[in-house]
């Protein structure tokens, strides 16, 4: 028989190229040497480990350096607001270290029971298909989730209502993929299934402004009611922090021009639905207070209003006398 025609025979090292693994290529291209399993395994874990730290080195690098920093000079818009950004990076990081971890365990799979690594990854995304059509409520609270971060529905740190199977009210603290957190008036950690969410009510300036309006007893020396209205909205201030967000802010005086009456007006910001503090707690004392001037001081003298900015007054000119206007 002419065999000088024939393939030549397979040699150990190409039946060894064939049947290895993928760490058993890397670490024979690398060092130019075979290795047992144990150590390939140890190298897979040692691996992973590293890449896990590095991730999480690099996501609060970059949390640090946009707190750091406020962003507020770069010119990139997503960047300006940090904690859409630091919310991206979170997502990012997680879905690495998912991603991560299942080729690991593919490695390791391979490493142990010879299973053939391509025909893992293909069925693990057959199997995710399939979970993803049986798990909508999952897909559903993806999608949403991704869709709150690039609408600008809401940020972290954000003080927002969400309206959905019930309603909450609460500081953002994180978007994640299948819930939206948020801590209550009650410091409660409330989880939202983002699928649940359908409506966003946001504060944009991080809560409600309360308006109260201290009219100035007749006869009383302003300058002495405007410091005692002061004192007491900063030791309301002090006093309940946790309701009224921050320092108040005293108007000037100023005049009603149909009454001819002299106000101040003391600008709050409040948690939202707490505006009974101010309404009783803030009006009751400047009532009293106010009756030292004038026993007669009343409660429809100190109003209290809600609006997003002070509205800017009209007034209009008045009308001149019939005796000095001509006669058409």
């Amino acid at each position: 028989m002419d065999t000088t025609n024939l393939p030549p025979a397979p040699t150990d090292s190409s039946l060894t190229e064939t049947n290895a693994t993928v760490m058993q290529r890397i670490i024979h291209s690398v060092l130019g040497h075979e290795s047992s399993t144990g150590t390939r395994l140890l190298l897979i874990v040692a691996l992973v480990v590293l890449l896990h730290l590095t991730v999480k080195a690099i996501r609060n690098i970059s949390e640090w350096i946009i707190n750091k920093s406020h962003a507020q000079k770069s010119p990139l818009g997503f960047v300006t607001q940090q904690p859409k950004f630091i919310t991206l990076i979170q997502l990012v990081a997680n879905a690495v270290t998912f991603v991560m971890y299942f080729f690991a365990i593919g490695l390791v799979l391979q490493e142990l029971f010879s299973i053939n690594l391509e025909g893992y990854l293909a069925s693990a995304s057959i199997l995710a298909l399939a979970i993803s059509f049986g798990s909508q409520g999952l897909v559903q609270d993806v999608v949403i989730s991704l869709t709150l971060i690039f609408s600008d529905a809401m940020d972290v740190g954000d003080l927002v209502e969400i309206a959905g199977t019930v309603v909450v009210v609460g500081r953002v603290e994180e978007i994640g993929l299948r819930f939206t957190t948020l801590r209550n008036f009650y410091n409660q950690v409330v989880f939202i299934p983002n699928r649940t969410i359908a409506n966003v009510s946001r504060f944009p300036h991080g809560g409600v402004f309360a308006y109260a309006d201290v009219q100035i007893p007749a006869g009383a020396e302003r300058d002495k009611v405007v410091q005692i209205v002061s004192d007491t909205a900063n030791g309301m201030w002090m006093q309940f922090g946790a309701i009224i967000l921050g320092e108040p802010t005293i108007g000037p005086v100023e005049t009603s021009p149909g009454g001819g009456w002299e106000f101040v007006r003391v600008h709050f910001k409040i948690w939202p639905g707490q505006g009974n503090l101010i309404e009783t707690t803030f009006r009751q004392q400047i009532i009293n207070t106010m009756k030292t001037f004038n026993p007669n001081y009343a409660d429809w003298q100190v109003p209290v209003t809600y609006r997003a900015m002070t509205a800017v007054k009209n007034v209009k000119p008045k009308l001149e006398s019939a005796s000095n206007m001509s006669p058409g």
